[in-house]
């Protein structure tokens, strides 16, 4: 059930921010940039398919893969957690 609601969220921020093109990834919230970066070459998993400590090494693992600023990594770090 809470993974339904987290995609639905994501989804919705998708939806909404995903029409605004002069929004910078600066402005943009970590499941927008979840979705947007990860979502390209994986399939999105649930938060809650790892725990906070395995997103904080996945995350760093694929900052430098996938060119994040540290602010965007941080974002990502945060709505992931949070959701977990």
């Amino acid at each position: 059930m809470k993974a339904l609601f987290i995609s639905l969220v994501v989804v919705f921020i998708l939806i909404v921010f995903g029409c605004a093109a002069d929004l910078t990834n600066a402005d943009k919230p970590g499941a927008l940039l979840w979705g947007e970066n990860c979502g390209r070459c994986h399939n999105v998993r649930p938060p809650s398919s790892l725990t906070d400590s395995e997103w904080d090494l996945a995350v760093m693992h694929m900052r430098t893969r996938a060119n994040l600023t540290e602010t965007e990594a941080e974002k990502i770090v945060v709505f992931l957690k949070a959701a977990n």
